[in-house]
């Protein structure tokens, strides 16, 4: 006898909440579409104007259309809508691009978008160049709106959130071990956090500005820079304006972006204890430090560029590039050698703190389980032991140390599934390991197939597809995507 479903899921108002979240993607539309008319962009102003107002149309029949008997909304609604809504966002926002002829097919589209929504940063477009700048302004848009998380924006904007499942939404999409509030309502708590998120995009839009950058490609820079997503609007990235400053700015955004924003916020009221005392940080910085003196003594030692304060600020932005998953890349990184390939891809891995806009398993997971394994070796000698995990001076519950390595499993076995079934398609092992885990680790550095001299468009349709699913499961850490496949999600209690 099959076993019965849980019928107490509040199907209705995961749906209407859907139509809610639609109309403020539809809303957010309206920005290209001002950018399309300022250039005299016809068909991308057109392109707008119809995803707009089918966005809204969709939006609107079920946000209005549906009456749920409860407005209840508990752990499991939390978990399904944001795990949905970022599909829902990505189907219409790929509209813009299929009525614009960015695209032709659905598949790369989609994958344009969901890459965005994610801050991924893996493109299928050659050209960028060649697209309408209402069209770029929507695509570094996505990656902005996903930096800091299409739930928490809700949650600010959307206050009566707060009482309907508002903390379920909140631990759903903000990613770290725990998640810590800056206040007692989530609601104040995500509007705190996007008026920094806000604060530093414009912060570094008036910085880009004051250098060579116009106020089109300012603002798109600093959009994607600040999500730590990496799409630019020119097709050989930020080497196009050759400016020093250029690069110094963007590594120290890149680097505020891989620090958590409730450390932030702490830092902005006062309270710079924090910093001194934060475990994590010091991890971060000095794993960034490392490696840029390795990858600096390594361009020495092979002779690249010609002054060590080139290779400062090269290997600086490589550095940061990918261990906040930002994506941006300054040289063909694969004519460098294996080694800065391979130390680049451990970076990805990594990832910046908890709690910030960067991807990777996230550098406090990292230390929970170093410290663990540590205990472990250290009960080998001392049977009857009993040590526990501490960061920041603070012992970490069993749980959280059970779910970090349950995490990094998880994590790992998703990274070699994804590779064999990239290999069905003919890339190469090294190729399909690369790709997987800069697309479940949000970075979307290639290598090989998909690297600095070809592109992601190469690869096959069903490729695409899994990949772009891979990129939602990395960017939700993937309990929030793969728990609705389980039977505990579906069995009553």
């Amino acid at each position: 006898m099959p076993k019965q479903i849980n019928q107490n899921i509040n199907f209705a108002i995961v749906l209407r909440m859907q139509g809610w979240l639609l109309l403020i993607e539809a809303a957010f539309m309206l920005f290209p579409l001002a950018i399309s008319w300022y250039y005299d962009e016809e068909t991308a102003l057109w392109a707008f104007l119809y995803s707009a107002a089918i966005t809204a149309g969709a939006g609107s029949a079920m946000a209005f259309g549906i009456k749920p008997r409860s407005s209840s909304m508990h752990k499991r609604e939390g978990l399904m809508l944001t795990a949905i809504i970022w599909v829902f966002f990505s189907l219409f926002g790929m509209l813009p691009y299929l009525f614009s002829d960015t695209f032709n097919n659905v598949t790369d589209a989609f994958f344009e978008t969901m890459a965005g929504f994610t801050t991924t940063g893996s493109s299928v477009i050659r050209y960028v160049e060649e697209i309408p700048r209402g069209v770029l302004f929507w695509r570094a848009m996505t990656q902005w709106i996903g930096g800091m998380g299409i739930i928490l924006f809700t949650l600010a904007v959307i206050p009566m959130l707060n009482q309907k499942g508002g903390i379920a939404l909140f631990n759903a999409e903000v990613t770290g071990i725990t998640h810590e509030r800056l206040r007692p309502r989530v609601s104040q708590t995500a509007k705190d956090l996007w008026i920094i998120y806000i604060g530093l995009t414009a912060l570094l839009t008036a910085l880009l500005y004051a250098g060579p950058m116009d106020c089109f490609d300012a603002i798109c820079h600093a959009m994607t820079t600040t999500s730590t997503g990496g799409y630019s609007t020119k097709n050989i990235g930020l080497d196009y304006w050759q400016s020093s400053y250029v690069f110094i700015v963007v590594i120290i955004f890149m680097f505020i972006g891989g620090i958590s924003f409730s450390l932030i916020a702490a830092v902005g009221r006062g309270n710079f204890k924090r910093l001194t005392k934060n475990n994590t940080l010091r991890w971060y910085c000095m794993t960034t430090l490392i490696t840029t003196i390795a990858i600096m003594a390594y361009m020495g030692y092979k002779g690249f560029l010609d002054t060590h304060g080139d290779r400062l600020i090269y290997s600086a932005f490589d550095t940061l590039s990918a261990i906040t998953s930002t994506g941006f890349s300054t040289f063909d990184y694969e004519d460098s050698g294996e080694f800065v390939t391979v130390v680049l891809m451990v970076m990805m891995f990594f990832g910046g703190m908890a709690g910030s806009t960067s991807g990777g398993a996230k550098m406090d997971r990292l230390i929970v389980l170093l410290k663990n394994t540590a205990n472990e070796f250290y009960r080998v000698l001392h049977t009857n032991s009993v040590r526990a995990v501490h960061v920041d001076g603070k012992p970490v519950p069993s749980h959280v140390v059970n779910k970090v390595n349950t995490f990094f499993t998880v994590y790992i076995l998703i990274i070699m599934v994804v590779a064999l079934y990239l290999t069905f398609f003919g890339v190469p092992v090294f190729d399909a390991m690369y790709t997987s885990m800069s697309a479940i680790s949000n970075v979307g550095i290639g290598y090989g197939i998909t690297g600095p001299s070809s592109s992601w468009v190469v690869l096959h349709p069903a490729a695409k597809w899994v990949l772009a699913m891979e990129m939602m499961v990395g960017r939700l850490e993937l309990f929030t995507v793969l728990v609705i496949f389980t039977r505990s999600f579906w069995k009553k209690d």
